[in-house]
């Protein structure tokens, strides 16, 4: 429900005080007074604070003690971000099929117009074809050994068939979903980091795969006596641009393309397949790698940003997301084939986010919110949908830029008189 600004009772009025004066701090509050009074009081501090009267982040739907249990601390109100959609975009994807309308949550004009654009373009193409390749997720420890030669060992030991079943069995006693897929170990002098690959089905499952590790982390104390330095030693590798997420994958490795005849891309993109090729191979493709980009896209982030936002997804993970490869090529019936490659796309349809009011409508815009009836089947269908809303996003772009419509788009569309 809204939150209304409603005089303070005497109660009420005691806790503020005792806030701005410091007795009672921000996150003990609900110790004080039920969820919803207490992001009141918090939002009253503030105000006080900043000497100002807020006018909207006091408006939401949210159920307080919902979030305030499972998606934020401290909470004093809500941001609104607006929402569009994209679409029809014909997908033929191993889950996901058929037309969809694509819900994406931005404060950058033009950007819904032009994955628009691209899902005309590929619906009027006969649609993506979307595959998903690989499903992991994945966290890994670090492990200080005392010598060289202790390290080898330890090496050694994780790669034993019998060490990893005794892992396999410790960790999946941690979840009724989660599966452990391979324990990989890599060596940096005498520490050694242990990369968890789990299939977490239609979870993100980075809260699933942190718990299961941990319990593991202490199998291997008592089998081993390695003693670990920290439950995550970065070759995850969580929420940063890394070679090895985009060599070996995490979340979703998902490939969606589209092979694009001569006509539509004169009519609806108003270039030529030949410029769409040079300005790929010129911008995405050298020019990514002159930069030393992880990346080899237009602008991939873009639209991953903004469905994460509408669809309750952990808007961090936009860093792996963006690691995406665009290709173009020419056809000899004079088309152009056009694909993204995602290799780490960390998707999920429950947990997190997703249970939220707003994220979880965006959802069933989709037909993918909460778990399908296979587990892992909708989290799946949800990363096809992404990749071909990404593709949609790179091919309208590329056209752009190709015909050379950018500038006048975003004067268009993507800001005010001023």
């Amino acid at each position: 429900m809204p939150l209304e600004n409603y005089e303070l009772n005497e109660e009420e009025k005691l806790l503020l005080q005792k806030v701005l004066d410091g007795e009672i701090s921000f996150r003990k509050i609900e110790e004080f007074a039920d969820p919803l009074t207490a992001v009141k009081i918090r939002r009253l501090a503030i105000q006080e604070y900043a000497k100002l009267e807020f006018e909207h982040i006091q408006n939401f739907s949210l159920d307080v003690e919902v979030v305030t249990k499972k998606n934020i601390e401290n909470m004093i109100g809500a941001v609104q971000i607006p929402l569009g959609v994209a679409g029809l975009l014909r997908i033929n994807g191993e889950y996901a099929g058929g037309e969809y309308y694509i819900p994406l949550a931005t404060t950058e004009g033009a950007l819904v117009a032009s994955v628009n654009r691209g899902c005309s373009v590929i619906t009027k193409s006969g649609g993506a074809n979307v595959r998903v390749f690989e499903d992991e997720m994945t966290r890994a420890p670090v492990f200080k050994l005392e010598s060289l030669e202790r390290a080898k060992k330890f090496y050694d030991w994780v790669k034993s068939p019998e060490v990893f079943k005794q892992m396999k069995e410790v960790a999946e006693k941690t979840t009724r979903f989660g599966k452990l897929l391979s324990v990989k170990p890599f060596v940096t002098g005498t520490y050694v980091y242990l990369r968890f690959s789990y299939d977490t089905k239609d979870a993100m499952g980075m809260n699933m795969v942190t718990i299961a590790t941990d319990a593991v982390m202490h199998l291997i104390e008592d089998e081993f006596g390695a003693h670990p330095v920290t439950l995550s030693g970065n070759m995850c590798t969580d929420k940063k641009p890394a070679a090895i997420s985009a060599i070996l994958g995490r979340g979703k490795t998902v490939v969606a393309e589209v092979t694009i005849p001569q006509d539509v891309v004169r009519e609806t993109l108003k270039c030529t397949p030949e410029s769409m090729f040079e300005v790929n191979y010129s911008k995405n493709l050298l020019g990514s790698a002159r930069a030393g980009a992880m990346g080899f896209n237009a602008h991939a982030a873009n639209i991953i940003a903004a469905v994460y936002l509408a669809c309750g997804q952990d808007a961090a993970h936009v860093v792996e997301g963006s690691t995406a490869i665009t290709s173009m090529e020419l056809t000899k019936y004079e088309e152009i084939h056009c694909s993204v490659t995602l290799p780490s796309l960390p998707v999920g349809t429950v947990g997190g986010g997703t249970g939220l009011g707003t994220q979880r409508d965006c959802l069933n815009i989709l037909g993918v919110a909460g778990a399908g009836d296979t587990p892992g089947i909708n989290s799946k269908k949800f990363a096809e949908i992404v990749a071909s809303a990404v593709l949609a996003g790179e091919i309208s772009l590329i056209g752009a830029q190709a015909a050379g419509h950018l500038a006048r788009a975003h004067a268009q569309l993507g800001r005010g008189k001023f």
